[in-house]
């Protein structure tokens, strides 16, 4: 059974990551940020804070099926948490780059030569910025799914459907991750109201 900290910090987290997620999101699509400077590394900043609180999410996450179903569902899940937290490296990399350039590039020409050249490294682009992001969402969804489906299901059918339909939005248009944000959320409220235990009843 999680300890009460690690409650909360889940509850945190589900509302502090769509939340951060968002704000990247947002400041995207405000003019010059998206060359260096202030709005760049705010809003770079704020997405590694927030794929850094999807950690204790893939955990509670991965709590919520640990007394459940066989050894071989077990491992499934175990898997699917490795593939998750293997796509949360990978994505935190990426973002920890681009930040890195953002600081570093005097200019959005000079910032273009810089990814060019750590994206021409062998194994960079597919490891950190086609497939390896990929492994979070597609660990993420699976885990989400475990926990939807069977008799003693713990979340609502509709909490992968969300996640979904935010994944598929924000991969669609970058334009559209507030709105990613905001399916994550929901999607994942449920799991923040079972973190936050059963509210006392007024008598």
């Amino acid at each position: 059974m999680n300890t009460p900290q690690e409650n909360r910090r889940t509850a945190y987290a589900v509302v502090g990551a769509p939340a951060l997620m968002a704000l990247y999101g947002g400041i995207r699509l405000i003019p010059g940020s998206r060359e260096p400077g202030l709005g760049w590394t705010v809003g770079h900043t704020a997405m590694f804070a927030g794929l850094l609180l999807f950690a204790p999410i893939l955990l509670a996450l991965r709590g919520l099926l640990a007394p459940r179903g066989t050894t071989a569902g077990r491992l499934a899940a175990g898997a699917a948490l490795g593939t998750a937290f293997a796509g949360l490296a990978a994505s935190l990399v990426q973002i920890g780059i681009d930040l890195y350039v953002g600081l570093a590039a005097a200019d959005k020409a000079g910032q273009s030569r810089m990814f060019d050249r750590v994206q021409g490294v062998p194994g960079v682009l597919p490891a950190v910025y086609q497939i390896g992001p990929l492994l979070f969402y597609v660990g993420l969804l699976a885990l989400l799914v475990a926990a939807a489906v069977g008799a003693t299901r713990t979340l609502p059918w509709w909490s992968p459907v969300l996640m979904l339909v935010g994944t598929a939005a924000s991969g669609a248009d970058l334009a559209l991750i507030p709105v990613a944000a905001v399916c994550y959320l929901a999607a994942l409220a449920p799991l923040a109201r079972r973190a936050a235990g059963p509210r006392p009843v007024l008598v």
